[in-house]
């Protein structure tokens, strides 16, 4: 096995997948020659030529567009946005096109696309460079959403997606792309799709994160009786894994750097309240990034939810008998 970082795992899988399937082809703004803006597709171009990996104009909703229309004749795509912030512009490609064709054609055909992009904070950049937007796609029925925390769950999430006959958006974490290493198998392999995993057990509460506030959730709950889920896939998310840890601990703690109103926190804590209620010995709380803009770099540390956030959370949770 190879050590290797977010950026060089996505990478492999993208090279894997290019190699392993002709229909796959990797393109977006400064891909192919330049490798991406944080150098994710470094090399594809060379290796695979301008017919399976090439740059697209500055028109997020253009490249989507062209993944529709790839996707639905049979092909790959792999498209990527420069960061989360740039989807807006392709809202509509993505909600009225991509997320419907399968049940606007009846099932003649599907849309097996994927778009890659850079979201959330942590990396002290502007705007729209930063945003946390992920429940918007998790709001599309018909969109899958994979958020990975991890190298090895990177690569695998993301050959899952390019095999998969649906639509999925796939954020990558910015805060971790150089941040972790780890152990990362060499050959090819998948990482089903809807399936959480327990990153750290524990028997008295539950802590839910995705993406880099696993990380930063990890970092402390080591400390405590904590079990932590990584979702790794929003949409669909894995509802009888959530379940059964509640029951097992009776306190639930959700951790997203997403602003609180609205966000997909909000969805987890609905779905324990409506089907495990009884379970619970404790409030539902969430630890949350605030409700405004994405600030700049100044006040980005703390906007963004902190370890001794979660650590009071985690207490007074732990308070009630």
């Amino acid at each position: 096995m190879a050590i290797l970082n977010l950026v060089q795992s996505i990478n492999q899988a993208l090279q894997q997948a290019l190699a392993e399937d002709d229909r796959v082809l990797v393109f977006g703004e400064d891909v192919a020659a330049d490798g991406g803006v944080f150098r994710v597709t470094e090399g594809l171009y060379e290796q695979f030529g301008e017919s399976r990996v090439f740059d697209t104009p500055l028109a997020e909703s253009g490249i989507v567009g062209l993944a529709v229309g790839m996707a639905a004749y049979g092909l790959r795509p792999v498209a990527e946005i420069q960061f989360l912030g740039f989807t807006y512009a392709a809202i509509d490609q993505i909600y009225t096109h991509a997320a419907r064709l399968r049940a606007r054609s009846r099932g003649r055909y599907t849309c097996p696309l994927v778009i890659r992009t850079p979201y959330g904070g942590g990396v002290k950049a502007p705007e729209l460079h930063e945003e946390s937007s992920e429940a918007f796609f998790c709001h599309m029925p018909g969109i899958k959403v994979v958020v990975p925390s991890t190298p090895s769950n990177a690569k695998g999430l993301l050959l899952a997606a390019i095999a998969d006959p649906d639509p999925v958006i796939y954020l990558e974490p910015t805060r971790l792309y150089r941040l972790l290493k780890e152990e990362v198998a060499e050959e090819s392999y998948l990482t089903p799709l809807g399936q959480a995993r327990i990153a750290q057990a524990g028997d008295q509460l539950t802590l839910i994160a995705w993406g880099s506030m696993v990380e930063r959730s990890l970092k402390v709950a080591r400390n405590y009786p904590v079990e932590v889920i990584d979702l790794q896939t929003l949409s669909p998310f894995d509802r009888e894994a959530i379940l059964a840890s509640v029951k097992k601990t009776g306190r639930l703690l959700i951790v997203q750097e997403a602003p609180k109103t609205g966000g997909f926190g909000a969805e987890l804590a609905a779905t324990v309240a409506e089907e495990g209620i009884m379970f619970l010995k404790a409030p539902i709380l969430r630890v949350t990034g605030y409700d405004v803009v994405p600030p700049l770099s100044l006040l980005e540390d703390y906007n963004l939810p902190s370890e001794q956030r979660i650590i009071s959370a985690i207490e007074q949770l732990l308070k009630y008998p």
